[in-house]
């Protein structure tokens, strides 16, 4: 049974593949707007099957009814996008999570790495934490081996986390553990913010960027992150509760207090119980 279609594309390099899905560590929608900024009009290469891997009751198509006709019908989509960044060939894997059969999904992403000819799997995602809006976003990062990680990103947090797995850190781990070089970034969205987070998708397509050895532009995602910014101060300065706790978080920013594992995991587990998932601690 195969789970993809594949359109093997004309590579000039071994490409870097960048994957990102909608999941429980796509806080903001950070990864997921990454992804679609690095693709670009990239070309569809690879295509899974859906019909195969989705339940379509909580990942429903979308309708569109148009003066009372039924119009179009949009799917849920996991596809490989191409794209050539100064020479070098860029694959970006984006899309809905799977529902089923993550074990056979796994081995059939492992093949595919493979055929390619895959130098190195980036995953990008984005965790709700305990950081304030008024600083840098923080990035997170693993790795399959210490030397990977670029732009002083450090593994971590120190400590062990038990949380439920999403289908990309399977991945990940499963394409570290075949041999091919794998590192994760994910960066920290500060836990009081619903919707969209920019200002965390231009970190993650700059991480993308220093693998690649060039500049990414973001000044599709630049106004957007000052915006929410101006939209975020405001309300801030009205509240003086909600002012003094973002200054708590910018003093342990500035003392540079990296999250420990028990404190990441008080809003993972948050955040998972707003979503009816659950989580564990050591």
């Amino acid at each position: 049974m195969a789970l993809f279609r594949l359109d093997r594309p004309s590579l000039a390099t071994a490409p870097l593949l960048v994957a990102a899905f909608d999941s429980w560590i796509d806080a903001g929608g950070a990864s997921s707007s990454a992804a679609e900024l690095l693709a670009g009009d990239g070309e569809t290469v690879a295509e899974f099957d859906g019909d195969l891997l989705f339940d379509y009751r909580s990942r429903r198509p979308t309708l569109e009814i148009l003066d009372g006709r039924m119009a179009e019908l949009t799917w849920p989509r996991l596809v490989i996008r191409h794209r050539l960044i100064d020479g070098q060939d860029l694959l970006v894997f984006s899309g809905a999570e799977p529902d089923f059969r993550w074990h056979q999904f796994a081995d059939a992403v492992d093949e595919l790495v493979r055929e390619l000819g895959i130098r190195i799997w980036i995953s990008l995602g984005a965790i709700p934490a305990a950081v304030p809006h008024t600083r840098s976003v923080p990035v997170l990062g693993s790795s399959s081996r210490p030397d990977l990680l670029l732009g002083h990103v450090q593994p971590g947090p120190a400590g062990t986390l038990r949380v439920p797995a999403a289908a990309l850190s399977v991945l990940e781990h499963r394409v570290g553990a075949s041999g091919v070089p794998a590192v994760g970034y994910y960066a920290q969205v500060p836990h009081y913010i619903s919707g969209p987070y920019p200002a965390a998708a231009i970190e993650l397509a700059r991480a993308v960027a220093r693998h690649v050895g060039t500049e990414i532009s973001t000044t599709s995602l630049a106004e957007e992150a000052r915006e929410l910014r101006n939209r975020l101060d405001a309300a801030t300065a009205l509240d003086e509760t909600t002012r003094g706790y973002v200054e708590r978080l910018e003093s342990m920013v500035d003392e540079e207090r990296l999250p420990s594992g028990e404190d990441l995991i008080s809003e993972i587990e948050r955040f998972l119980r707003d979503r009816g998932e659950g989580s564990e601690r050591t």
